[in-house]
């Protein structure tokens, strides 16, 4: 898997680098602005892009418009946004085109090395990854009518882990229970949120995401 990484703070920058090479990632090249990110990605081509959320020039939101910039330059690359603070609605503007390769985590969540190289392979495989805090604001949220209210303790905890982008199989291992019982959950979910649901994970995640976003906070 072959890396770019994109942040202007270089000691964490390098401490990334340092944590996916010794999983056994190639990082193929390093960046610290919004111009010098593009110029990797075109160059290397890479499986996924790291990028911090904020970068120079401006120091608002060069990592969201340069993942939106990459997936439309380059389809073949994921991109894994990173943050350092809550923001929900940065995460609702990168998958609002598709959920497809790309991914938005917390900058706390690279101290999980494992669950953070696993959140980097999903993305470069053109999956999602969508950090756990992000997701419980938006479950959480309270509306004077509550398209979630319908949902059992259990299903609210399926939905969360599935909007997280995990897979039923790996919903199943993290819950202990079987997969055959999630795959009755998210069908249960989706019929109580009018939802139908799609193959592949990834597509769950962004409906979910849009449905969420589109009732009254």
């Amino acid at each position: 898997m072959r890396v770019v990484i994109a942040d202007d703070a270089v000691l964490l920058r390098e401490g990334i680098a340092r944590l996916l090479e010794e999983a056994g990632c190639e990082v193929v090249a390093q960046a610290g602005s919004f111009d010098e990110l593009m110029l990797r990605v075109r160059s290397y081509s890479p499986d996924v892009a790291v990028v911090d959320i904020r970068m120079p020039p401006t120091g608002t939101d060069e990592g969201i418009r340069a993942a939106k910039q990459i997936r439309a330059e380059k389809p073949g690359t994921g991109v894994l946004v990173l943050s350092s603070y809550l923001e929900a609605q940065y995460a609702l503007e990168l998958l609002e085109d598709g959920a497809e390769g790309l991914g938005y985590l917390l900058k706390d969540r690279v101290s999980n090395v494992e669950e953070f190289v696993a959140a980097v392979r999903r993305v470069a495989a053109g999956g999602s990854a969508l950090d756990p805090e992000i997701v419980a604001q938006l479950v959480g949220r309270r509306r004077p009518s509550d398209p979630l209210a319908e949902l059992t303790p259990r299903e609210r905890e399926v939905l969360e882990l599935m909007a997280e982008g995990r897979s039923n199989n790996a919903v199943a291992e993290q819950l202990v229970v079987t997969e055959r019982a999630i795959e009755k959950h998210v069908t249960s979910i989706f019929n109580k949120l009018g939802l139908t649901p799609a193959a592949e994970d990834h597509r769950r995640v962004l409906a979910v995401l849009r449905y969420l976003e589109s009732g009254p906070a």
